[in-house]
């Protein structure tokens, strides 16, 4: 605006000034909005409190008053004789109680559990997409990726599952629209060149979007929820369910996946471009879509998801990536258990940073052909 330089030193000051107020009126008016909304209903979040004892009465007094919070009622192992809100039921049917009661959050107050119980909650919370917090009797914060506030004169210790939250997400989704875009406009191309050498080399179509009896080729993606996955075909026209069948003894994974050993339904020009990746570049479309990420756990097939353990579930918090840590770290080499660990590892410490090394890490991977 002020067309000479240098300008007035007063200009900095008047800027200090202006920022400063205007920071105070914006979240004043943010505050506003967000007292408007939770009138009408809108951002309250569902709560119920695990266990019972005079730091549980104490908390459900305190977010009773908080228009932010309406608390649903108490999990515990006995009815409490004394009671302010509802009793949902025994911690045994924890799971069935946060799903039917639309649990978001949950409160563990009691500290009688074991080791292993606690370690259930951690998990069952971790499946069920709860934000878990806990009030310790003892404040020991040894441990970090933790939040405290305080509820009352309580100390409210929240774990923060992965950095994937709040702006952490939106900057990740912008990263993978400005690098998905790219990519889609540079390898158009190739895109016309893999389609024509799939079409002269086997008969069926160009991409793997079917299965044998017809239906879509699904995976499944954040949350549980199913999406359309797009490939180029690079295995001979419906022969995918033979997996399960008469190639099944040549499976070589251990746990829930697949992976068949010298695979006989592989076309020619189907094991040239899984060696350097090719058949995965349409997944580019279900970035930018919003289903998957570039970097992410794998995507998962729904059959495989449904033989999980509860903490292999946690994989399913974020967003499946078309490449990932666990492909930069040993391809296929490695064991179910190990795939997990590595994906585990980069929910709980996502940086932009490391999507970035991942992707450039992956990029050299494929130019070495070490795809299957």
């Amino acid at each position: 605006i002020i067309r000479e330089f240098p300008f007035s030193r007063l200009v900095i000051i008047f800027g200090w000034i202006f920022t400063f107020a205007y920071l105070i009126v914006g979240r004043a008016i943010i505050k506003l909005i967000q007292k408007i909304l939770l009138r009408l209903g809108v951002g309250i979040r569902r709560i119920a409190v695990l266990g019972y004892n005079p730091v549980a009465r104490g908390v459900i007094a305190q977010l009773g008053s908080d228009p932010q919070y309406k608390v649903v009622g108490i999990i515990a192992r006995r009815a409490p004789l004394e009671l302010a809100v509802k009793y949902l039921g025994n911690t045994d049917e924890l799971k069935k109680i946060i799903q039917r009661q639309r649990i978001e959050e949950l409160i563990q107050v009691s500290t009688d559990s074991s080791e292993r119980e606690n370690f259930e909650i951690l998990d069952l919370c971790r499946e069920t997409h709860t934000q878990y917090h806990f009030i310790p009797d003892r404040l020991q914060l040894h441990k970090t990726k933790i939040d405290v506030q305080l509820i009352s004169d309580y100390p409210l210790i929240s774990l923060r599952i992965t950095p994937l939250e709040g702006w952490g997400r939106v900057i990740k989704r912008v990263f993978d629209i400005c690098l998905s875009s790219i990519a889609l406009i540079l390898l158009s191309p190739f895109f016309l060149l893999t389609a024509i050498l799939i079409k002269l080399d086997s008969r069926g179509p160009v991409f793997f979007t079917k299965l044998d009896d017809g239906s879509p080729v699904m995976r499944v993606g954040m949350k549980g929820e199913l999406f359309e996955f797009y490939k180029f075909r690079s295995m001979h026209d419906k022969t995918h369910m033979l997996r399960y069948t008469t190639l099944a003894e040549k499976n070589k994974r251990s746990g829930p996946m697949v992976k068949i050993e010298n695979d006989p339904r592989i076309t020619r020009v189907g094991r040239f471009i899984r060696k350097f990746d090719v058949d995965e570049w349409p997944q580019f479309w279900n970035v930018l879509k919003g289903d998957m990420s570039l970097v992410g756990p794998r995507p998962h097939l729904p059959e495989e998801v449904e033989k999980y353990d509860t903490h292999h579930r946690f994989v399913l918090s974020i967003k499946p990536g078309i490449t990932g840590l666990a492909q930069v770290s040993g391809r296929s080499n490695l064991n179910f258990e190990e795939e997990i660990s590595l994906d585990t590892f980069y929910i709980e410490n996502w940086s932009l940073w490391l999507d970035i090394k991942i992707c450039l890490l992956t990029f050299g991977v494929v130019l070495r052909g070490k795809g299957e």
